[in-house]
């Protein structure tokens, strides 16, 4: 399958990361360089972009959609990992990073992969990197009802995250659930009907959060990636769910620091640590014409963050 993948608030992406024509770029979550295209294309031959992922296939479909060009590295890897990566590749710091969260429309689109609930019967799945051994069986099969109902419900924001698990795990009893359609089944068998989407939609969803641990590390790794940036650059950040926009917001308050004196003082003896500024009070979104093109922004959100040492 061919990896198909559009770039959301891609204008809005280029224009945050202020991209210098000879400098060194991270996009995070390369995919299928949506984004990355339109970077590379703004960087000289003395510039550099270093494409991240845990998606072998997504690897794949960059190196060849980026073929054209000589001034890039991919390599297979989390983005949570981006600090070693550039150690090991004996770089300090880079002018811009970009993540763009959350799953792809190939990865949901690729049914044996088991991340779509509309899958006829594939697997259990939902690994980004398929080299993990851990996987959404894992999850549905060994979890307790209590770990469950806690994640459904934070990660999938399902109001009926108790009647799922505790269906979930009267199912197993008889035999593993190792297929997508099982699950589906279960569910719908567990909440009543509703026509505010897929019955499955926020269960597959915190599964898959939980799976490829897209939430717990975000806040560090935020804080991490701001200290690998040069003077002056930029880290942008696309969000598809609640929980990961609240983890970076909190992180970049945190990174651009507080003055703790009073307001009556000239100037500030507190000496408070700062690494920058938020570019973006509020988060972007995007526009009205994009979301009705690609159904995957509407829920999107980009935050912006600037490296200044606070002089």
């Amino acid at each position: 399958m061919e990896f198909k993948h559009t770039p959301v608030m891609l204008n809005e992406v280029i224009t945050g990361l202020a991209i210098k024509e000879n400098g060194i770029y991270v996009d995070g979550t390369i995919g299928g360089a949506g984004h990355s295209t339109e970077i590379i294309k703004k960087l000289s031959s003395d510039g550099l972009l270093i494409g991240v992922d845990r998606d072998d296939e997504a690897l794949k479909a960059s190196k060849e959609k980026l073929k054209d060009y000589n001034n890039f590295q991919l390599i297979h890897d989390n983005h949570d990992n981006i600090p070693q990566i550039l150690q090991n590749l004996h770089m300090d710091k880079v002018d811009g990073i970009l993540l763009d969260l959350g799953v792809s429309s190939y990865q949901l689109d690729e049914r044996e992969r088991g991340f779509s609930y509309m899958a006829e019967d594939e697997k259990l799945d939902m690994r980004m990197d398929r080299t993990q051994k851990f996987s959404a069986i894992d999850v549905i099969n060994k979890y307790s009802e209590q770990d469950l109902e806690n994640i459904i419900f934070e990660y999938g924001e399902e109001k009926f995250a108790k009647s799922i698990s505790k269906g979930i795990c009267e199912a197993r009893k008889n035999s593993p659930i190792t297929t997508t359609k099982e699950l589906v089944n279960i569910i719908e068998k567990s909440k009543p009907f509703s026509k505010d989407g897929h019955p499955a939609k926020k269960t597959f969803q915190a599964i898959r959060i939980e799976v490829n641990d897209e939430i717990k590390p975000l806040y560090n790794t935020v804080l991490n990636l701001i200290e690998c940036l040069k003077e002056g650059g930029r880290l942008c950040i696309i969000t598809f769910h609640s929980l990961e926009d609240r983890a970076v917001k909190e992180a970049f308050i945190e990174a651009q620091g507080k003055c703790t004196c009073p307001k009556d003082l000239p100037y500030c003896v507190c000496n408070y640590k700062s690494f920058g500024k938020i570019i973006t009070k509020k988060p972007i979104e995007a526009t009205e014409e994009e979301k009705k093109i690609n159904p995957r922004s509407k829920s999107a959100k980009l935050r912006i963050f600037e490296r200044k040492d606070k002089s």
